[in-house]
């Protein structure tokens, strides 16, 4: 049982490899390269692109009121985040020397690769960037975490943990801004996530 959850494990490794060279062939499908972090679109896709652009006096008036609503909740977020990126790094820095654990690069966890895309407008950028750092602070922080639990605890669970990274399966590819029209503000895949279950 127990070589047969490592084997699984394992293969999860290996085909999260295999998806990483996947991501990096969307780059030819929708017209860009990556060079030092910065994402360069192919001329005529970044003219085509700015076409699904909304202007940003228009994203700005909400679409209804629950948006409104929720604005102040969202971004008093921001507070604890911060809090939390400021514990977790002096931890990180001062614990993981100690231990002779690896320090976690942030910038792995931290990606705020969006402002490259010119279908979205300023707003949506911004929206972009605080959402990049808020998931990059989680991922960055579980992260750490797990590094300690493998030091001093490296039990496994009784039950497999459930991971958040599925959501990702459900996301527009980058580059392509007709499928992320279609998932912008959509209910439907919770719904589809929900049968799943």
């Amino acid at each position: 049982m127990e070589n047969k959850i490592k084997k699984i494990l394992i293969r999860i490794a290996e085909l999260d490899e295999a998806l990483r060279k996947e991501y990096s062939k969307i780059s030819q499908k929708y017209g860009f390269s990556i060079k030092r972090k910065r994402i360069i679109f192919l001329e005529k896709i970044k003219r085509r692109n700015r076409k699904f652009r909304i202007p940003a006096w228009k994203y700005a008036l909400p679409k209804n009121i629950r948006h409104l609503l929720s604005i102040p909740f969202i971004y008093a977020m921001i507070i604890p985040v911060i809090l939390l990126d400021f514990f977790v790094t002096i931890y990180h820095w001062v614990a993981f020397p100690l231990y002779k654990i690896p320090k976690v690069q942030r910038s792995d966890y931290i990606i705020y690769d969006r402002r490259f895309l010119d279908y979205l407008n300023i707003i949506q950028k911004i929206n972009c960037l605080y959402c990049s750092y808020v998931n990059g602070i989680f991922t960055y922080s579980v992260e750490i975490a797990k590094r300690t639990e493998r030091y001093w605890c490296p039990i496994k669970s009784a039950r497999k943990p459930k991971l958040p990274y599925n959501w990702d399966q459900d996301f527009a590819d980058y580059g392509n801004p007709q499928e992320w029209n279609q998932k912008f503000n959509q209910v439907e895949g919770f719904k589809k996530k929900q049968k799943t279950k």
